[in-house]
Order: structure tokens, then sequence, then C-alpha cells
């Protein structure tokens, strides 16, 4: 963007009203992100407010009829000279660039949740994210939500990845489909991308098109490809021996070092990868992102112990991480520590109040301890957040 252009995407001494509670963070996030673009959060009387943004979690939206107590005379005359805006919080975050023309704020999906609804592990959405394979409609402290285009996007690569294509092959190629075709930022999302064997390909008219822009008829394509393989794809998975860790942690940068450790959790040694996160912290120290990436493959080895304390060092080094916090309420109730687990989980709503996943935890684990009523809180407030969770079902069990 160039400096000619920032101005429209920043609120620029504007003072805001925030009325109603907001749909995609808490208000406390919506004024430091206010802050952040230029503007300020004032009080509804003080009589100075150039916006007022109509919070869109309880609906439907006022009409602007003036019949809502905040829509008084003044203020309604004020909006007619143009005084002050009115607006919703969707269009405030559009106005900012947060989100796109049309972007539905209510239907936004946790890593946990887009798991859950594809039936596939959160490390892999993870992965997905970590590659640029999906892409989050905006962050909330280090947590990514993603909106129901990238549940289409994820619910296909779970399907090419099925087919028998490998995660960075598939990144590979759909970047050569991108050079091929420029004007397509996303092919995966925008084309109709197949798979025939292990190749990927895109379907224009009655032709197929290879990555690198060759095109191949459907009618002869049993008869080009047959037997062909795709030779990097049928190779041994990688495999990598305690010297050689110790030969990359000299060798590499710490991004660098990641890098070769993800590709070793996509080919499934989760124990070598681990190895390599921990060179990579030995080169460059530790950071939060890769303590929590260790303390997932921990866990997915069994080493609830050493997740737990790596999920602790996350924290230590990021507080804001809310994601660390839940994992590690999620690890204290598979540890049988209730009462600590709880604590975490309070900790991830005192920075995120509107994370839909860790009200879900906490209430189960307020329900372990027969404490019911403060259950039933989070239970309520878990449905007003997700409605249309994978979970959402057993929450209206849990209250009916």
């Amino acid at each position: 963007m160039s400096d000619s252009e920032a101005p429209s995407k920043r609120l620029d001494g504007d003072r805001i009203v925030l009325v109603g509670r907001l749909a995609s963070m808490s208000k406390r996030d919506a004024a430091q992100l206010i802050r952040e673009q230029g503007g300020s959060v004032v009080e509804r009387d003080s009589g100075d407010a150039t916006w007022i943004v109509i919070g869109e979690a309880e609906l439907p939206i006022p009409d602007l009829s003036g019949a809502e107590e905040w829509l008084d005379a003044e203020t309604r005359a004020a909006a007619d000279e143009g005084r002050v805006r009115l607006g919703t919080e969707t269009q405030l975050w559009q106005h900012l660039g947060l989100v796109d023309v049309d972007h539905d704020i209510h239907r936004l999906y946790t890593p946990a949740m887009l798991a859950d609804l594809l039936d596939v592990d959160v490390a892999t959405i993870r992965r997905w994210h970590r590659r640029g394979l999906i892409k989050p409609a905006r962050m909330v402290r280090r947590l990514p939500y993603f909106d129901f285009q990238e549940v289409a996007t994820a619910r296909r690569l779970a399907e090419l990845l099925a087919a028998g294509i490998k995660p960075g092959a598939l990144e590979r190629k759909l970047g050569e489909l991108a050079r091929y075709l420029p004007d397509v930022e996303r092919p995966l999302a925008q084309l109709s991308v197949i798979v025939e064997g292990k190749e990927i390909l895109l379907r224009q008219g009655d032709g197929l098109i290879e990555p690198g822009g060759q095109l191949r008829f459907d009618f002869a394509a049993a008869e080009d490809e047959e037997l062909v393989p795709d030779a990097p794809e049928q190779a041994a998975p990688v495999s990598i021996s305690t010297e050689q860790i110790h030969a990359e942690r000299l060798a590499h940068s710490p991004e660098e070092i990641c890098r070769l450790a993800a590709e070793l959790e996509d080919e499934g040694q989760l124990a070598a990868a681990a190895e390599m996160y921990r060179a990579a912290m030995a080169v460059g120290g530790p950071t939060p992102e890769i303590c929590f990436q260790l303390a997932e493959l921990l866990y997915r080895q069994g080493d609830v112990a050493g997740a737990r304390e790596r999920y602790y060092m996350t924290i230590e080094l990021d507080e804001d991480y809310v994601e660390a916090r839940a994992n590690l309420g999620c690890v204290l109730v598979e540890s049988g520590q209730i009462d600590l687990a709880i604590a975490a989980f309070e900790g991830a709503l005192t920075y995120h109040e509107d994370y839909a996943d860790v009200h879900y935890h906490l209430a189960r684990a307020l329900d372990q301890l027969g404490r019911e009523s403060e259950a039933d809180e989070h239970w309520r407030r878990f449905l007003d957040l997700a409605p249309d969770s994978p979970w959402a079902d057993q929450a209206h069990s849990r209250l009916d």
C-alpha cells in the first residue's frame, strides 16, 4: 500500500462510540485496535463522537429508526448534518481493510473447530496455516480465525491429501499454477483443481492444464500418463540422524531449521521434528512460536508432562498467546489437575474473552467439579459466540 493510500485505511483522530456487544472480538481488543489505527473510543454521552459503531453480536441489528436509546434526536441531527457517522461493526473493519466486503464475521472457526468439522487433527490445520495453504480471516492474540471460504478450501485440501498428494508437493504445484495464472492468488480456492494419479491439474474448458502451463486432453490422459510415476513423491520419507541434527544446528539459521522440522513433521517423524525445534532454539534462543510447536509435537508423541512444560514456557515468553493458555488447560484436564486447568482457561479469557473454544472447555471442566451453575454461564456464552460450531449440539444437550 502506498503512503497516499494509508489515510483511507486509518481512523486518523476519529472518536468512536461502540454500541452493544461486538461479534468479532471483545470491546477491550477493539479499543486497542482502534487506538493502533489512530482513533479513540469515547463514551456515548461525551458529545464529541465522530463515529457510532453498532456491534453485531446480537441480531437483528437495530434498524436506526430512532427507537434505540442511544439514537436520540441530537445524534440523528448530527448524522443528518454529516458530523457523526453511523455504521455497523463490519463496516468499521471494512474501512480498516481488515474484512473483505460481504465477509460474514459471524461464521469464523478456530483451528480446533475447523479440525473437528473436517475430521482431521488440529496439527494438520496448523500445518496448512503455517504453509499458507489456508489463510485466516483475522488474528486475535496469535489465534487464527478462518471464514467459511477457508472451510471449503480446507475441505478440498483434505481431499487432495487423501488422494496421496504430499503437503510439500501440493504447495509447490499450486505455486506453479499461480505463476502460470498470475491473476489468481489462490488456485485451490478460485479454480477447478482436480487430481489425477498424483498430479494436480487445472480444468479449463474440455482440457486440463498441468503445473507449468502444458495442456492435457482428458481423452489422452490414461494413455499419456499411465504408469508414469512422480519421482519426488515416490521417494522414501525424509530420515535424519542425531549427527545430522547437530550438523543442521551449526549450518543453518533458526528459520531454516524450523522449515526442516516442518518437513519432518509432514513425514510423520515427530521425534526428529521435535529435535530440530530444540536445535532451532539452541541456535537462536527460545521463541513463543517454536515452544508452542514443540509442545504440540510432544503431546502428539504422548509426552503430556513435556507438553505441559513447553506450554508454560510459551506463556512465560508471551502472556498474550491465548491458544497456548487454552492448550495448557486441556493438558491439565487430561492430567487430572482440574483446578489448575480452570485457572488456565480463566487466564485465556482474561486476554480474549470471546474465545469460544475456551468457554466450551471451561464449561466442561466446571461440570467435572460439580459447579454446574457456573458451567451453565459458559455453555451459554459458547453458544452465543459459536452457534455453528461442531460442538454446539453438545452444548444444547447439556443445557436442555
